[in-house]
């Protein structure tokens, strides 16, 4: 996968997962299943990121930390 998607994915899992932990109770398996993606998408980021900052002691990550707030600001005002 290529690093853009791998950051995606990371932005997209954790802004799902922080939207959940706002919103109604899970059940064990859907927190379980969440919780499996977010763990995932961090085992794929973190290598990524250790390269960032060992190549660039400021990399522009924030890009994508305002677009995760952003998903996720819209998605806690979501009705079911």
């Amino acid at each position: 996968m290529s690093e853009r998607a791998t950051l995606e994915s990371a932005a997209t899992w954790y802004t799902l997962a922080s939207a959940m932990v706002d919103g109604p109770a899970l059940s064990a398996d859907e927190a379980n299943f969440i919780l499996a993606r977010v763990v995932e998408s961090l085992g794929e980021v973190l290598p990524l990121a250790a390269g960032a900052v060992a190549d660039n002691p400021a990399p522009d990550l924030p890009v994508f930390v305002r677009s995760a707030r952003d998903i996720g600001s819209a998605l806690r005002d979501m009705k079911p």
